[in-house]
């Protein structure tokens, strides 16, 4: 994969209106992907993020096994205290 020194600003692939259909849902044709996260943003515009689901068979048992005791200590509160983040939210 190529990294990117800098940030270039992406390009319009394709133009098309669509209306929404009763129910409010819209087409997206040629679409890449199945699944999107979507943001609502308050102008009214809508920003959708490509999601790429991983199969469960794609992540190795030891990271499942990982998961699980992860789970398990979480559940009978063998945990760390709250971790701050306030220093990562975004503006």
């Amino acid at each position: 994969m190529p990294t990117l020194t800098q940030k270039q600003r992406p390009t319009v692939v394709e133009n098309y209106d669509v209306a929404a259909d009763a129910k409010r849902r819209i087409i997206l044709r040629n679409a890449k992907t199945k699944y999107f996260h979507v943001k609502a943003l308050s102008n009214g515009c809508f920003y959708l993020e490509p999601r790429v689901l991983v199969p469960l068979q794609a992540i190795s048992a030891r990271s499942l096994k990982m998961l699980d005791k992860s789970a398990a200590n979480l559940k009978k509160g063998r945990a760390s205290a709250p971790i701050d983040l306030s220093a990562f939210v975004e503006v």
